[in-house]
């Protein structure tokens, strides 16, 4: 048994401080893990997003050069890195004159991306 001397004081830790201490780490390294994790997940589906996009893209410039009635000749489903990637795409006449073409991809694992697109009435050949 320790005694205390003249006014000194206490050193060291309590079993309590102890396991506050290690209460509060735990809780900091799980937020880190499921940080992680998310981290991870959303950039898994990234390499589906980005050929979506890149369909989705590649889709828009057939109908600035194909105008929009060549757009029945294009098919619905291409292929990009082995993936199959699907696309439709609606149009509606603006005010102005213009034809507004909204460009839907959905990749083969699900990632997708959107694409809104204006063309002049003399675009195509």
């Amino acid at each position: 048994m320790r005694r205390k001397v003249d006014g000194a004081p206490d050193s060291g830790m309590t079993l309590i401080e102890l396991a506050v201490a290690i209460l509060i780490l735990a809780l900091g390294t799980v937020a880190t893990l499921r940080a992680t994790d998310q981290s991870r997940l959303a950039i898994g589906g990234a390499e589906d997003r980005i050929l979506a996009q890149l369909a989705a893209r590649n889709r828009a410039e057939e109908l600035q050069l194909l105008g929009v009635r060549g757009a029945a000749t294009l098919p619905e489903v291409v292929t990009l890195a082995g993936q199959d990637v699907t696309l439709s795409t609606t149009t509606k006449q603006t005010e102005a004159g213009l034809t507004e073409a909204t460009i839907n991809a959905r990749a083969q694992r699900g990632g997708g991306a959107v694409l809104v697109i204006y063309l002049a009435r003399g675009s195509g050949f």
